[in-house]
């Protein structure tokens, strides 16, 4: 759970993760941290950001106000070093240090699946991200997505129809939906022991450029991404340039390869981005076409290497973050 120097630190305007983490290691307390100028901070981190100027003492009162009303909208607070915190995420290049969150807990040992896309699909484009979601859901993966219209939408659906659990990823404040019409939406997620999740505190607006910086999030939650339908200028593809540079399987459904105007998703299939018509693809992809539900290998210290080894030869088993395996399917 975040403190109030860690909120303080969050707030500080200009600064990558990695020099915010250093604060928080070198100022673990608001008042040492609180004596600080911005020209002291500049010189700890060897640089000047472009930015607006600013006192500490007004990011102490923002944060003080986030931790407000955090505590009176059951907001849940996360920081990079929570044991709750995504392992998955703390891999990517820049991290947020501070995610909030509405709904249940986070869930880390079964690998995440990405479902993204234009928001303006066609017919088959909206029927295959449904089926993806509710065909993911079924299986025990978590659906990850951005609340978007469209294919986010219809990847969001699916899961929540099928009592599965998602992540929706917002590009805004968490105290608020966007676009409104999907308030609803967000609603089933939550009652459906979903998430909402955003980087952004609360009373952040839609600002266009919010949401290429989730994009990273939604990638970096997820083991694969799933691209359905995607015109050359759609935002999905950005999300699938940070799934490679993250070391994420990429994937491009198929119904996209057939469909006018999804130049984006044909490009990334001919760069090499898997092709995939449904969840069961997903597992085949892996070399195992087990679609039985996942669990975690609770004591995989118990087995010697050599016996890990073949139950991963013969795909009932899989390696994920380090020293967790994963058996009952294939994992992406």
């Amino acid at each position: 759970m975040a403190d109030l120097s860690t909120l303080i630190i969050s707030r500080i305007p200009g600064l990558t993760s990695k020099e915010r983490l250093l604060l928080a290691e070198l100022f673990p307390e608001s008042d040492s941290l609180l004596k600080l100028s911005e020209n002291d901070i500049n010189g700890i981190i060897v640089r000047k950001p472009k930015t607006q100027s600013y006192s500490m003492n007004q990011l102490a009162e923002e944060a003080e106000k986030i931790l407000a009303v955090t505590e009176k909208n059951n907001i849940s607070i996360i920081w990079y070093w929570d044991s709750v915190y995504p392992p998955q995420l703390r891999e990517i290049f820049d991290p947020p240090v501070v995610l909030y969150t509405r709904g249940a807990k986070m869930e880390n040992t079964v690998p995440h699946i990405a479902v993204v896309g234009t928001r303006h699909p066609g017919r088959k484009g909206r029927e295959s991200a449904y089926t993806l979601g509710a065909g993911l859901a079924e299986k025990g993966i978590p659906v990850v997505s951005g609340l978007a219209l469209g294919i986010d939408s219809a990847a969001h659906t699916g899961a929540v129809d099928t009592r599965g659990k998602t992540i929706a990823v917002l590009g805004n404040g968490i105290d608020s939906v966007y676009p409104l019409s999907n308030r609803k939406l967000a609603c089933r997620i939550l009652e459906n022991n979903g998430i909402v999740l955003s980087e952004f505190p609360p009373g952040t607006p839609p600002l266009k450029y919010n949401f290429p910086k989730r994009n990273r999030i939604i990638s970096g939650l997820s083991r694969s991404v799933v691209v359905v339908e995607a015109p050359l200028k759609s935002g999905a593809l950005i999300t699938a340039d940070f799934a490679l540079e993250q070391g994420r399987d990429l994937f491009v459904h198929g119904c996209s390869l057939s469909s006018p105007g999804n130049e984006g998703a044909l490009k990334l299939s001919f760069d090499g981005a898997g092709i995939v018509e449904s969840s069961d693809d997903l597992f085949n992809n892996t070399g195992c076409g087990s679609t039985g539900s996942l669990q975690v290998l609770e004591s995989p210290e118990d087995y010697s290497l050599s016996d890990l080894f073949a139950m991963e030869l013969k795909g009932s088993l899989v390696q994920y973050e380090g020293t967790r395996f994963v058996t009952g399917g294939a994992l992406l």
